[in-house]
Protein backbone atom coordinates (compact mmCIF):
# COMPACT_ATOMS: atom_id res chain seq x y z
CA UNK A 1 0.00 0.00 0.00
CA UNK A 2 1.57 3.47 -0.60
CA UNK A 3 2.39 5.34 2.01
CA UNK A 4 0.58 8.34 3.36
CA UNK A 5 0.90 11.96 3.06
CA UNK A 6 2.81 14.24 5.11
CA UNK A 7 1.54 16.98 6.46
CA UNK A 8 3.77 19.01 8.26
CA UNK A 9 1.97 21.85 10.11
CA UNK A 10 5.05 24.56 11.46
CA UNK A 11 4.01 26.27 14.51
CA UNK A 12 5.83 28.69 16.60
CA UNK A 13 5.18 30.93 19.94
CA UNK A 14 2.44 33.39 19.83
CA UNK A 15 1.12 31.33 16.65
CA UNK A 16 -2.73 31.37 16.41
CA UNK A 17 -4.11 28.00 17.85
CA UNK A 18 -6.86 27.53 15.24
CA UNK A 19 -4.13 27.77 12.70
CA UNK A 20 -2.62 24.61 13.82
CA UNK A 21 -5.83 22.37 14.76
CA UNK A 22 -7.72 23.76 11.57
CA UNK A 23 -5.83 22.22 9.25
CA UNK A 24 -4.69 19.43 11.50
CA UNK A 25 -8.23 18.01 12.13
CA UNK A 26 -9.36 18.25 9.02
CA UNK A 27 -6.89 15.87 7.55
CA UNK A 28 -7.48 13.87 10.68
CA UNK A 29 -10.93 13.27 9.80
CA UNK A 30 -9.80 12.47 5.98
CA UNK A 31 -8.15 9.85 6.96
CA UNK A 32 -10.31 8.28 9.39
CA UNK A 33 -13.31 8.10 6.64
CA UNK A 34 -10.32 6.83 4.04
CA UNK A 35 -10.15 3.55 6.50
CA UNK A 36 -7.31 1.96 7.15
CA UNK A 37 -6.76 -0.01 3.64
CA UNK A 38 -5.90 3.08 1.45
CA UNK A 39 -3.50 5.97 2.63
CA UNK A 40 -4.63 8.85 4.33
CA UNK A 41 -2.77 11.80 6.12
CA UNK A 42 0.06 11.43 8.68
CA UNK A 43 -0.02 15.55 10.62
CA UNK A 44 3.06 16.76 12.68
CA UNK A 45 3.54 19.74 14.64
CA UNK A 46 7.12 20.76 13.36
CA UNK A 47 8.67 24.30 15.23
CA UNK A 48 12.31 25.41 16.18
CA UNK A 49 12.52 22.98 19.28
CA UNK A 50 10.97 19.85 20.65
CA UNK A 51 8.27 20.87 23.41
CA UNK A 52 5.48 23.23 24.84
CA UNK A 53 5.06 26.16 22.82
CA UNK A 54 2.63 28.57 24.23
CA UNK A 55 0.09 29.64 21.40
CA UNK A 56 -1.99 33.65 21.13
CA UNK A 57 -5.00 32.01 23.62
CA UNK A 58 -2.56 30.76 26.41
CA UNK A 59 -3.12 27.39 25.51
CA UNK A 60 0.25 25.20 24.36
CA UNK A 61 0.66 23.13 21.60
CA UNK A 62 3.49 20.41 21.96
CA UNK A 63 5.85 20.41 18.43
CA UNK A 64 6.81 16.58 17.63
CA UNK A 65 9.79 17.37 15.14
CA UNK A 66 12.85 19.88 15.21
CA UNK A 67 12.54 22.08 11.72
CA UNK A 68 15.99 20.87 11.83
CA UNK A 69 15.31 17.68 11.51
CA UNK A 70 12.99 17.93 8.34
CA UNK A 71 15.36 15.78 6.11
CA UNK A 72 14.27 14.79 2.04
CA UNK A 73 11.27 15.44 0.09
CA UNK A 74 8.17 16.90 2.03
CA UNK A 75 4.32 16.47 0.93
CA UNK A 76 2.77 19.31 2.12
CA UNK A 77 4.07 22.06 4.46
CA UNK A 78 1.87 24.65 5.86
CA UNK A 79 2.84 27.87 7.64
CA UNK A 80 0.72 29.30 10.43
CA UNK A 81 0.34 32.73 11.64
CA UNK A 82 0.47 34.65 14.43
CA UNK A 83 -0.87 38.47 15.18
CA UNK A 84 -0.26 40.72 17.87
CA UNK A 85 -2.10 43.45 19.26
CA UNK A 86 -0.33 46.41 20.39
CA UNK A 87 -2.31 49.14 22.21
CA UNK A 88 -6.21 49.15 23.08
CA UNK A 89 -9.71 50.08 21.05
CA UNK A 90 -9.78 51.56 18.33
CA UNK A 91 -6.44 52.40 18.14
CA UNK A 92 -4.79 49.07 18.63
CA UNK A 93 -2.40 48.20 15.90
CA UNK A 94 -2.16 44.65 14.23
CA UNK A 95 1.53 43.27 13.93
CA UNK A 96 1.90 40.05 11.89
CA UNK A 97 4.51 37.94 14.00
CA UNK A 98 7.24 37.05 11.88
CA UNK A 99 9.64 34.05 13.18
CA UNK A 100 13.39 34.46 11.99
CA UNK A 101 13.88 30.28 12.45
CA UNK A 102 10.98 29.92 10.26
CA UNK A 103 11.92 32.06 7.70
CA UNK A 104 15.32 30.80 7.75
CA UNK A 105 14.05 27.44 7.29
CA UNK A 106 11.87 28.08 4.45
CA UNK A 107 14.40 29.41 2.44
CA UNK A 108 16.37 26.82 3.11
CA UNK A 109 14.05 24.09 2.42
CA UNK A 110 10.66 25.37 1.03
CA UNK A 111 12.40 23.35 -2.62
CA UNK A 112 12.17 20.37 -1.22
CA UNK A 113 7.91 20.57 -0.30
CA UNK A 114 5.97 19.10 -2.83
CA UNK A 115 2.83 21.71 -1.67
CA UNK A 116 3.55 24.69 0.38
CA UNK A 117 0.80 27.39 1.74
CA UNK A 118 0.37 29.67 4.23
CA UNK A 119 -2.78 29.97 6.95
CA UNK A 120 -3.61 33.41 7.77
CA UNK A 121 -0.34 35.80 8.83
CA UNK A 122 1.33 33.22 7.91
CA UNK A 123 1.78 34.79 4.26
CA UNK A 124 4.09 37.38 6.01
CA UNK A 125 6.46 34.36 6.92
CA UNK A 126 6.38 32.89 3.13
CA UNK A 127 7.09 36.82 2.06
CA UNK A 128 9.44 37.40 4.05
CA UNK A 129 11.39 33.94 3.10
CA UNK A 130 10.81 35.42 -0.64
CA UNK A 131 8.39 32.63 -1.76
CA UNK A 132 5.64 34.89 -2.63
CA UNK A 133 7.38 36.83 -5.26
CA UNK A 134 5.51 37.20 -8.46
CA UNK A 135 2.65 35.35 -7.48
CA UNK A 136 -1.08 36.31 -5.98
CA UNK A 137 -1.37 35.66 -2.44
CA UNK A 138 -4.19 36.12 0.11
CA UNK A 139 -3.93 36.43 4.25
CA UNK A 140 -6.47 37.98 6.96
CA UNK A 141 -7.60 40.88 5.72
CA UNK A 142 -6.33 42.65 8.65
CA UNK A 143 -3.08 41.98 7.89
CA UNK A 144 -3.71 42.26 3.87
CA UNK A 145 -2.53 46.23 3.35
CA UNK A 146 0.67 45.56 5.20
CA UNK A 147 1.33 42.69 3.46
CA UNK A 148 1.08 44.68 -0.22
CA UNK A 149 3.16 47.68 1.33
CA UNK A 150 6.05 45.38 2.63
CA UNK A 151 6.33 43.01 -0.13
CA UNK A 152 5.41 44.53 -3.49
CA UNK A 153 6.54 42.20 -5.32
CA UNK A 154 3.60 40.12 -3.57
CA UNK A 155 0.35 40.55 -5.87
CA UNK A 156 -1.71 40.92 -2.64
CA UNK A 157 -5.63 40.12 -3.17
CA UNK A 158 -7.31 40.74 0.32
CA UNK A 159 -10.59 39.40 -0.74
CA UNK A 160 -10.51 35.51 -1.04
CA UNK A 161 -10.66 32.71 1.36
CA UNK A 162 -7.76 31.25 -0.29
CA UNK A 163 -5.62 31.17 -3.39
CA UNK A 164 -3.73 28.57 -5.43
CA UNK A 165 -0.76 29.19 -7.64
CA UNK A 166 0.98 26.03 -8.92
CA UNK A 167 2.35 24.11 -5.16
CA UNK A 168 1.80 27.45 -3.32
CA UNK A 169 -0.72 28.11 -1.29
CA UNK A 170 -2.01 31.10 0.89
CA UNK A 171 -5.64 31.67 2.71
CA UNK A 172 -7.57 34.23 4.91
CA UNK A 173 -7.85 34.24 8.03
CA UNK A 174 -8.05 31.32 11.00
CA UNK A 175 -11.13 29.14 10.08
CA UNK A 176 -10.37 30.05 6.28
CA UNK A 177 -7.28 27.51 6.88
CA UNK A 178 -9.56 24.28 7.11
CA UNK A 179 -11.39 25.41 3.73
CA UNK A 180 -8.20 25.17 2.11
CA UNK A 181 -7.19 22.08 3.99
CA UNK A 182 -11.00 20.74 2.40
CA UNK A 183 -9.79 22.09 -1.04
CA UNK A 184 -6.34 19.87 -0.53
CA UNK A 185 -8.47 16.96 0.25
CA UNK A 186 -10.16 17.46 -2.57
CA UNK A 187 -7.08 17.57 -4.70
CA UNK A 188 -5.74 14.53 -3.29
CA UNK A 189 -8.69 11.86 -2.80
CA UNK A 190 -11.52 13.88 -4.78
CA UNK A 191 -14.30 16.21 -4.13
CA UNK A 192 -16.73 12.74 -2.24
CA UNK A 193 -14.14 12.57 0.42
CA UNK A 194 -13.91 16.33 0.57
CA UNK A 195 -17.59 16.76 0.95
CA UNK A 196 -17.95 13.58 3.16
CA UNK A 197 -15.34 15.25 5.82
CA UNK A 198 -17.10 18.53 5.37
CA UNK A 199 -20.12 16.94 6.40
CA UNK A 200 -18.54 15.11 9.23
CA UNK A 201 -17.08 18.10 10.76
CA UNK A 202 -20.41 20.55 10.24
CA UNK A 203 -18.80 22.93 7.90
CA UNK A 204 -20.27 24.19 4.81
CA UNK A 205 -18.10 22.80 1.64
CA UNK A 206 -19.21 25.88 -0.71
CA UNK A 207 -16.45 28.08 0.39
CA UNK A 208 -14.80 28.23 -2.73
CA UNK A 209 -11.05 29.70 -2.81
CA UNK A 210 -12.37 32.58 -4.87
CA UNK A 211 -15.25 33.35 -2.20
CA UNK A 212 -14.89 36.73 -0.11
CA UNK A 213 -13.70 36.52 2.97
CA UNK A 214 -14.71 40.27 3.78
CA UNK A 215 -15.85 42.74 1.31
CA UNK A 216 -12.78 45.39 -0.01
CA UNK A 217 -13.86 48.33 1.84
CA UNK A 218 -14.11 46.71 5.10
CA UNK A 219 -11.00 44.75 4.87
CA UNK A 220 -9.50 48.54 4.73
CA UNK A 221 -12.07 49.63 7.69
CA UNK A 222 -11.14 53.20 9.55
CA UNK A 223 -12.68 54.66 12.29
CA UNK A 224 -15.90 56.73 11.35
CA UNK A 225 -15.11 59.97 10.58
CA UNK A 226 -11.74 59.13 8.28
CA UNK A 227 -11.82 60.81 5.17
CA UNK A 228 -10.34 58.00 3.35
CA UNK A 229 -12.81 55.55 5.26
CA UNK A 230 -15.70 58.40 4.15
CA UNK A 231 -14.45 58.20 0.58
CA UNK A 232 -14.64 54.63 0.53
CA UNK A 233 -18.08 54.15 1.37
CA UNK A 234 -19.13 56.95 -1.24
CA UNK A 235 -17.13 54.78 -4.24
CA UNK A 236 -18.98 51.48 -3.16
CA UNK A 237 -21.99 53.79 -4.05
CA UNK A 238 -20.80 55.25 -7.21
CA UNK A 239 -19.25 52.72 -9.23
CA UNK A 240 -20.08 53.41 -12.18
CA UNK A 241 -18.42 57.29 -12.14
CA UNK A 242 -15.20 58.55 -13.03
CA UNK A 243 -13.62 57.23 -10.00
CA UNK A 244 -10.23 58.64 -11.52
CA UNK A 245 -7.19 59.64 -9.06
CA UNK A 246 -7.87 63.65 -10.44
CA UNK A 247 -11.45 63.04 -9.40
CA UNK A 248 -11.16 61.52 -6.06
CA UNK A 249 -8.32 64.29 -5.39
CA UNK A 250 -10.97 66.69 -5.86
CA UNK A 251 -13.87 65.22 -3.98
CA UNK A 252 -11.24 65.59 -0.36
CA UNK A 253 -10.20 69.23 -2.31
CA UNK A 254 -6.15 67.70 -2.47
CA UNK A 255 -3.88 67.66 -4.69
CA UNK A 256 -3.54 64.84 -6.50
CA UNK A 257 -0.31 63.62 -5.17
CA UNK A 258 -1.03 64.37 -1.58
CA UNK A 259 -4.15 62.41 -1.87
CA UNK A 260 -2.48 59.35 -3.59
CA UNK A 261 0.18 59.11 -0.73
CA UNK A 262 -2.46 59.72 1.95
CA UNK A 263 -4.67 57.23 0.58
CA UNK A 264 -1.86 54.52 0.10
CA UNK A 265 -0.51 55.35 3.88
CA UNK A 266 -3.88 54.69 5.00
CA UNK A 267 -4.89 51.44 3.05
CA UNK A 268 -1.69 49.83 2.04
CA UNK A 269 -3.41 50.57 -1.52
CA UNK A 270 -2.98 52.66 -4.92
CA UNK A 271 -6.64 54.43 -5.31
CA UNK A 272 -6.71 52.72 -8.81
CA UNK A 273 -5.60 49.44 -7.54
CA UNK A 274 -8.20 49.72 -5.17
CA UNK A 275 -11.11 50.74 -7.22
CA UNK A 276 -9.89 48.05 -9.48
CA UNK A 277 -10.56 46.08 -6.29
CA UNK A 278 -13.93 46.70 -5.30
CA UNK A 279 -14.93 47.26 -8.92
CA UNK A 280 -13.86 43.12 -9.57
CA UNK A 281 -15.97 42.34 -6.12
CA UNK A 282 -19.13 43.94 -7.56
CA UNK A 283 -18.56 42.19 -10.87
CA UNK A 284 -18.07 39.07 -8.56
CA UNK A 285 -21.16 39.52 -6.92
CA UNK A 286 -23.19 39.77 -10.23
CA UNK A 287 -22.10 37.18 -11.13
CA UNK A 288 -22.70 34.91 -8.78
CA UNK A 289 -26.20 36.05 -8.15
CA UNK A 290 -27.81 37.64 -11.20
CA UNK A 291 -28.30 36.10 -14.69
CA UNK A 292 -26.96 39.94 -16.38
CA UNK A 293 -24.83 39.70 -19.04
CA UNK A 294 -21.21 39.93 -19.47
CA UNK A 295 -21.60 43.33 -20.37
CA UNK A 296 -24.11 44.30 -18.15
CA UNK A 297 -22.03 43.55 -15.43
CA UNK A 298 -19.22 45.30 -16.72
CA UNK A 299 -21.22 48.63 -16.86
CA UNK A 300 -22.76 48.06 -13.49
CA UNK A 301 -19.61 47.33 -11.75
CA UNK A 302 -17.85 50.37 -13.62
CA UNK A 303 -15.09 48.43 -15.44
CA UNK A 304 -17.28 49.60 -18.21
CA UNK A 305 -16.78 47.10 -21.29
CA UNK A 306 -16.40 43.15 -21.61
CA UNK A 307 -12.67 43.73 -22.31
CA UNK A 308 -11.75 45.42 -19.34
CA UNK A 309 -13.90 43.24 -17.24
CA UNK A 310 -11.73 40.35 -18.79
CA UNK A 311 -8.44 42.04 -18.12
CA UNK A 312 -9.38 42.72 -14.56
CA UNK A 313 -10.36 39.45 -14.24
CA UNK A 314 -7.00 37.72 -15.55
CA UNK A 315 -4.86 40.30 -13.69
CA UNK A 316 -6.70 39.79 -10.24
CA UNK A 317 -8.40 36.14 -10.57
CA UNK A 318 -6.48 34.44 -12.92
CA UNK A 319 -9.60 33.44 -14.64
CA UNK A 320 -12.40 34.75 -17.47
CA UNK A 321 -15.63 35.80 -16.10
CA UNK A 322 -17.47 33.35 -17.47
CA UNK A 323 -15.07 30.86 -15.74
CA UNK A 324 -15.82 32.20 -12.66
CA UNK A 325 -19.55 32.53 -13.27
CA UNK A 326 -19.56 28.84 -14.03
CA UNK A 327 -17.66 27.24 -10.91
CA UNK A 328 -18.70 29.85 -8.39
CA UNK A 329 -22.29 30.66 -9.21
CA UNK A 330 -24.58 29.74 -6.28
CA UNK A 331 -26.56 26.67 -6.38
CA UNK A 332 -30.10 28.47 -6.25
CA UNK A 333 -29.18 30.34 -9.43
CA UNK A 334 -28.43 27.08 -11.17
CA UNK A 335 -30.82 25.04 -9.84
CA UNK A 336 -28.90 23.04 -8.00
CA UNK A 337 -29.89 21.59 -4.34
CA UNK A 338 -27.10 19.97 -1.78
CA UNK A 339 -27.33 16.46 -1.84
CA UNK A 340 -24.88 14.12 0.25
CA UNK A 341 -22.27 12.54 -1.23
CA UNK A 342 -21.04 8.82 0.01
CA UNK A 343 -17.41 8.26 0.52
CA UNK A 344 -16.15 5.97 -2.21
Amino acid sequence: MPESHSVVIIAFPGVELLDVTGPAEVFSVASRLLGTDRPGYRVEVAAAELGALRTSSGLQLVADRRLAELDGQLDTVLVSGGIELTGEGEGAAVEPLIDATVVAWLRSAAARSQRIGSVCAGAHLLAEAGLLDGLPATTHWLTAGRLAAEYPRVAVDPDPIFIRTGRVWTCAGVTSGMDMALAMVAEDHGQALALATARMMVMYLKRPGGQSQFSVPLSLQRPAGDQIDELRRWIGEHLAEDLSVEALAEQLHLSVRHFSRLFRRRTGSTPAAYIEAVRVEAARRLLEDTEQSLPEVAAASGLGSVETLHRAFRRRLVTTPAEYRRRFRHPDQRGESHVPVAVP
